[in-house]
């Protein structure tokens, strides 16, 4: 915010002071944004859905049972007449009149359907992989996606912090060029009302009167403008936070940590960025997914069992209905178009397409960094010279204030002095929060959050 040199001088002290201890206040509202964030909710769940599917994949290296069953009512079709009756009716005849006997019965002539009528199968199946490389990486794989997950939440999260940060510190630098603003407007009042009284008695120019009515619509301005960069900022802080974008906003002075400074500054080690992390364990899920790929030779072994019961009218006997049944299933892959090729071909391109992203990012935050370190030490330089201009300011204002009232300084002199030493006080305060804000992205550059 510029502020042009009209603007007069508050008294000494009312600015902020630098050596108070105050985070609190930020830190409820980086911690409310992260509780009441839409985006952290969303990827809360899908780490859950992530989780959900590893439990599935490893759920394939137990034994699966289930319950399955049929019944079939049928008529007509095909059928065959098995004429056990001609073939040995004529033997039970002789053996009865041997025997002397009725031991041997007669026979009819069986005609079978081939279509089961009032049947039932009803069974439990007991089913198990012995052999199937791919559950193993389907396993390896999906335990790194939850990991991709994680990153991508942390990934999220320090920018979120980092966007509260900015967004309170506009905050409180618009409110601080707000209370300065307001304190100098009561002296440009004054020296209006002064201005006019004088040129009433005959004893002030009408110039005067003009540049000290252009001063308090300077001001008036300057005001307006202020306090509209401070609504900007608590609605976009409010929209963080999701809540009403009218709520309220708490102001607290932020203090200076020159030690974590320059801590920040020395700092070069990038290899616990989310992002380095997360694209690491793409790669590694895409090598998995290149060895899965050249393993389709393998052959696929399961086994399973069944124990059940069949039976026509719903009878049921251990001895005669139920049975038990055992077989494996072998697959061997022998021809297919070429899709195990092309599939090939497709994990390495994959591969190599996440190395060449690793390449770009590790460049692209090597750069931020040196970018971020550098905006961090202009800041600081900007800081210490407008330190400095407010210490050299505050020293001429005591001479001339002295000099005015031994009546050997003007009063248009003391008004420039307070003017300046008003500047320099405003500057330093507007150059102390974007210090912290270059500090505020540097953190978030070496996802240091000392929150």
């Amino acid at each position: 915010m510029k502020i042009k040199t009209s603007i007069l001088l508050i008294p000494l002290g009312l600015l902020m002071s630098y050596s108070l201890p105050a985070q609190e206040i930020l830190k409820e509202y980086i911690q409310l944004g992260i509780e009441n964030n839409l985006v952290l909710k969303e990827k809360n769940i899908s780490i859950e859905q992530s989780i959900l599917a590893l439990k599935d994949a490893k759920s394939f290296f137990i034994p699966a049972v289930e319950f399955g069953a049929s019944y079939t009512l049928a008529t007509g079709g095909r059928t065959i007449d098995f004429p056990v009756g001609d073939l040995l009716n004529n033997v039970y005849s002789t053996l009865n009149e041997l025997t002397q006997s009725q031991q041997f019965s007669q026979l009819e002539n069986v005609n079978v359907n081939f279509l089961a009528n009032n049947f039932y199968d009803a069974r439990f199946r007991v089913s198990m992989p012995l052999i199937n490389p791919d559950l193993s990486y389907q396993k390896d794989m999906r335990e790194k996606q939850v990991q991709v997950s994680q990153y991508e939440l942390a990934i999220y999260k320090a920018t979120l912090i980092q966007d509260i940060k900015l967004a309170y510190f506009d905050y409180c630098t618009a409110h601080m060029a707000i209370d300065v603003i307001k304190s100098s407007k009561e002296l440009v009042v004054q020296n209006l009302r002064d201005n006019q009284s004088l040129l009433e008695n005959g004893r002030g120019l009408p110039a005067s009167v003009l540049r000290a009515e252009s001063e308090v619509e300077n001001i008036n301005a300057l005001l307006i403008e202020a306090g509209n960069r401070q609504k900007n900022a608590s609605y976009y802080l409010n929209f963080l936070l999701n809540r009403p974008l009218e709520t309220e906003l708490i102001f607290e002075e932020q203090p200076l940590d020159w030690e974590l400074i320059r801590s920040l500054t020395q700092e070069e080690n990038l290899s616990s960025r989310p992002e380095l992390l997360q694209l690491a364990t793409l790669h590694s899920i895409q090598e998995t997914q290149l060895k899965s790929s050249k393993n389709y030779w393998i052959p696929r072994l399961s086994t399973f069992a069944d124990l059940g019961s069949q039976a026509f009218n719903f009878e049921f006997s251990s001895q005669n209905t139920a049975y038990l049944f055992f077989g494996l299933n072998l697959s061997i892959p022998i021809f297919q178009g070429g899709r195990n090729r092309t599939q090939i071909q497709r994990s390495q391109l994959g591969l190599e397409n996440i190395a060449v992203q690793q390449s770009l990012t590790e460049n692209k935050l090597t750069l931020d960094l040196k970018l971020a370190k550098n905006q961090l030490k202009t800041s600081e330089a900007t800081y210490r010279s407008a330190e400095k201009k407010t210490e050299s300011s505050g020293t001429y204002l005591r001479l001339v204030n002295r000099g005015f009232k031994e009546g050997t300084n003007s009063l248009i002199e003391f008004i420039d002095a307070r003017n300046q030493y008003t500047q320099a006080e405003l500057q330093k305060t507007i150059t102390a929060y974007a210090l912290l804000k270059a500090q505020a992205t540097l953190e978030r550059q070496l996802l240091t959050d000392t929150y």
